[in-house]
């Protein structure tokens, strides 16, 4: 079955929906107003809301009309980024420094779009849990969902994600069983020495000059440490330190991030930072503190509901446009959490050509709405042949 009618026909409500959802982003276990608009929208259509789980979390509760054990969650998230949006058109952010940069703001509203056919329609078997999450983007919405206890309260067979993908021409899915998303991982490093004047270097032990030499050294744990036929990221992304032209200050800080699949890989990065960086501290004569935290898990679709994916997408937007054998992204994405705790898969679907070519996370990204009524006709596709 291609896109469905009646989700081609809710199109103008669909924008005007996720449009005003782009102009008022919230932030982080902040979603409000958002959390607020779905739950009214929710109740209003007759399935059943709980809220406050993983803080600004809603859950959607809706049986078919035939009975049925088995259940699925379908997740979307809905938080901002914190970073100024450069568009002008109408329904640009109307708050400062906060921006639907990722699309979240479709994401519920391709959700909602699903929740409200099928609310009408109740064509399936058993039970939809329709899970609006807090917090993707860097705060673990997803974990804080799971230990608010999501899948006692909401016990599913299977749970799935999407995300828009850009880089893909619109209405084309990507859907492949295993790694899908990179264990996300911080690091923060402290290099200690002896400040001094810039004139004297003699009697300092120069922090800036360790901090340039740890950077330099950790690119050599991917090339050196980690098997070539597997993949891992790591990147300083700041490095602080000084305040003046003539004074070698006593601290450097170093911060970044750590991409990696494997646990086993993931374990070898974190022990060889530490290790590169108190070894060139120490070769220095300084001290280097490494605080590593393990961040997002990866993301890892489980074959069978992969599977499952395909064939419900296949059935959306034809078979020619799902595509299987894409290379994992090395971004990192919290519906990881969920599929720790249950089967499913997390699929991308491809809204290029819309009227803003760029990535997520770019400051002139925009959601192309010509992709709601596909993604929410893959979420309805999904409920009814999987609860048969």
């Amino acid at each position: 079955m291609p896109v469905r009618p009646e989700l081609v026909a809710d199109q103008a409500e669909l924008t005007a929906w996720r449009r005003d959802f782009h102009r008022h982003p919230e932030l982080g276990y902040q979603e409000v107003r958002t959390s607020n608009l779905v739950a009214e929208r929710l109740a209003a259509w007759g399935i059943k809301v709980h809220r406050g789980i993983g803080k600004t979390g809603v859950v959607g509760v809706l049986h078919g009309r035939r009975d049925g054990a088995r259940a699925i969650a379908l997740r979307a998230d809905m938080d901002a980024l914190p970073m100024t949006e450069e568009n002008t058109f109408e329904h640009a952010s109307a708050t400062p420094g906060v921006f639907h940069g990722c699309g979240h703001d479709g994401h519920t509203t391709m959700l909602l779009g699903a929740a409200q056919h099928l609310a009408r329609t109740r064509d399936f078997a058993g039970t939809v849990y329709f899970v609006f999450q807090p917090a993707e983007e860097g705060l673990a919405g997803g974990k804080a969902m799971v230990d608010d206890g999501l899948f006692e309260r909401f016990p599913c067979d299977e749970v799935y994600g999407m995300h828009n993908w850009p880089q893909e021409p619109l209405g084309v899915v990507v859907a492949r069983s295993g790694p899908m998303m990179a264990a996300s991982d911080l690091f923060d490093i402290e290099v200690e020495g002896v400040g001094g004047h810039a004139a004297m270097p003699q009697v300092t032990v120069d922090p800036i000059v360790i901090a340039a030499h740890i950077v330099t050294a950790l690119q050599s744990l991917v090339a050196r440490s980690v098997d070539p036929v597997d993949s891992a990221v790591v990147s300083v992304t700041s490095i602080e330190a000084g305040s003046t032209y003539n004074v070698i200050p006593r601290v450097a800080q170093l911060r970044g991030t750590a991409r990696t699949f494997k646990p086993a890989t993931r374990d070898l990065v974190e022990a060889g930072i530490a290790r590169i960086a108190t070894h060139v501290a120490a070769a220095f004569g300084a001290v280097a503190r490494v605080d590593y935290r393990r961040n997002y898990p990866a993301t890892i679709n489980s074959e069978r509901e992969t599977l499952y994916a395909q064939a419900s997408a296949a059935r959306v937007v034809g078979a020619e446009n799902v595509v299987s054998d894409r290379d994992p992204c090395m971004g990192g994405e919290d519906f990881a959490f969920m599929l720790e705790e249950r089967p499913g898969s997390y699929v991308w679907l491809g809204q290029g050509g819309g009227p803003s070519a760029c990535n997520v996370h770019h400051p002139r990204y925009d959601f192309n709405d010509a992709l709601l009524p596909i993604g929410a006709s893959y979420w309805v596709e999904l409920v009814e042949s999987r609860l048969v």
